[in-house]
């Protein structure tokens, strides 16, 4: 019994259309005539007639919220935040923030001479901007230095914003509408230059390009070299790339291609290690800032743990008695414990699903269910982190309605969290209840989880994810695509299943 090579639908490689594939689009565009009707004429693939090809509508949209995004931000650009205008106007930025807090408005080399509570790449990259904007400074004392670093910073950030979307493109040709999903979304309109995270993102997007052409190329050990090169920069920006290595391993194990996973996973730490040493060697304490905060920090605003303090009750209570969640605030160590080997669970479960999964996963599905769950289980989850989440629920499930969802509990949870900061600010009284506030966390919360449950479903229904509707196996899973499972895992699902009642010729799967 063959359990990969067969697909789950036919896959006849045709372009999706989302007025007819998705219900939600389907039934919303009934408001405008109905869905793409069945004899619509389409273009050929190569025909190159009308400039406006959905790829370029998707790339427009994309920088269409971008330029939103940085007018919605434009009210705290000058730094001059009186009155609490950065909470208010729902505009800060610690782009800009940091830009004094790191002393890069006093010429302070990253590391060097100043601890920088980021990873390295990211503290690079905001030397490489600052320094300069100092020093044009220093030579023009008219010009406002830290509105000349946002409005760099939002400019690379939005070009590797752009690029994300272009890279989900490619990897979906037949799919171009669901990069819509990261084009339109809220979350970049609200969050896209709130911190650096996304060069993170950007790289590793490059990153799973690269793994996904390394299966297509005469290339391919030079793309699969280059895929973990660009994922491990992408984690000294920001950790959570480092955590897709693990998808990349145990789905190569089910498929017995586990040398081009390991081969990634090398490269992708000595890329760690390249950019770490020359930092961590001569400024081991400045460089340990970003591990010291982690792990001092206690239950953050929006976490799970945080709604756990509000429905226990205990906040502020008898110091002896402070209740379960209210002691693990006040004991961060058991605290971190608690949260890493949830998430280590979390992590035990989406290997054991690719083992019991009737067809191996798709690289993007598991991905973005570890990435969910470092979040849920996360003592820290800030606004912006729903960035992450972006670009692997747009390749992982690419259907509007339950995306929506989340993304409507995203600007929620961002404007609750806007509230709550204004009103913890020194002599200003409440802005909402703190009720409020815990239900906007926990429907954020809750949206996570629900896709996280839709995308487990798919897994175990492979007959269900339309991604397989229109490619016959992973269009992101590079030398693991279209490969038969190794020969340990057949005879391993043949032992599995040779207990049970055969099936009936008309049931039989082949």
């Amino acid at each position: 019994m063959s359990t990969q090579s067969t697909p789950a639908t036919d896959g006849t490689g045709s372009s999706d259309h989302p007025s007819r594939s998705d219900g939600f689009v389907r039934g919303a565009s009934e408001l405008i005539g109905g869905p793409l009707g069945e004899h619509a004429v389409e273009r050929p693939a190569g025909d190159h007639g009308r400039f406006w090809t959905a790829a370029r509508i998707v790339l427009a949209l994309a920088c269409l919220t971008l330029a939103l995004h940085w007018v919605q931000k434009s009210p705290c650009q000058d730094g001059a935040w009186q009155n609490n205008t950065q909470y208010t106007r729902l505009c800060y930025t610690d782009v800009l923030a940091l830009y004094y807090a790191e002393k890069l408005n006093e010429g302070a080399v990253p590391y060097a001479d100043h601890p920088v509570e980021y990873p390295v790449l990211t503290g690079y990259f905001m030397g490489a901007i600052g320094l300069p904007v100092h020093s044009l400074g220093a030579d023009n004392p008219a010009i406002n230095q830290a509105q000349w670093f946002y409005n760099a910073n939002a400019l690379v950030l939005s070009l590797l914003a752009v690029g994300t979307v272009a890279t989900i493109l490619s990897l979906r040709r037949r799919r171009p509408w669901d990069a819509a999903l990261f084009a339109l979304s809220p979350a970049l309109l609200l969050t896209a230059t709130v911190n650096w995270d996304l060069l993170a993102i950007g790289l590793a997007a490059f990153g799973l390009l690269a793994w996904a052409r390394a299966g297509t190329g005469r290339h391919g050990s030079a793309l699969i070299v280059l895929a973990g090169a660009l994922l491990g920069l992408a984690g000294a920006a920001k950790m959570w790339p480092l955590f897709l290595f693990g998808p990349l391993l145990v789905l190569a194990l089910r498929a017995g291609r586990l040398k081009a996973a390991l081969t990634a996973t090398a490269a992708g730490l000595v890329a760690l290690v390249a950019v770490n040493l020359p930092v961590a060697i001569p400024y081991r304490d400045n460089w340990n800032r970003f591990f010291e905060l982690n792990t001092e920090r206690p239950i953050d605003w929006g976490t799970l743990w945080y709604i756990g303090r509000y429905l226990d009750g205990r906040i502020g209570t008898d110091p002896a008695d402070p209740g379960p969640f209210e002691w693990l605030n006040l004991h961060t160590p058991t605290l971190n414990l608690l949260s890493y080997a949830l998430f280590g669970l979390a992590c035990v479960g989406v290997a054991a699903l690719v083992l019991v999964a009737p067809r191996r996963p798709r690289l993007a599905q598991l991905a973005f269910l570890v990435v969910a769950a470092f979040l849920i289980f996360s003592k820290v989850w800030s606004q912006q982190f729903v960035l992450w989440l972006l670009p692997l629920v747009v390749l992982a499930r690419p259907r509007w309605g339950a995306f929506l969802a989340w993304q409507i509990a995203e600007v929620a949870y961002f404007a609750a969290f806007y509230a709550e900061l204004l009103g913890a600010t020194p002599n200003h009284a409440p802005v909402i209840p703190e009720g409020v506030f815990v239900l906007a966390s926990t429907l954020r919360l809750g949206t996570v989880v629900l896709l996280c449950v839709l995308v487990i479903r798919e897994i175990l229904h492979p007959e269900l994810d339309v991604v397989r509707h229109t490619y016959r196996d992973d269009p992101d899973g590079g030398v693991l695509d279209g490969a038969p499972d190794a020969p340990w895992f057949q005879r391993w699902r043949h032992r599995d299943t040779s207990t049970e009642e055969a099936p009936t010729p008309a049931t039989a799967t082949t």
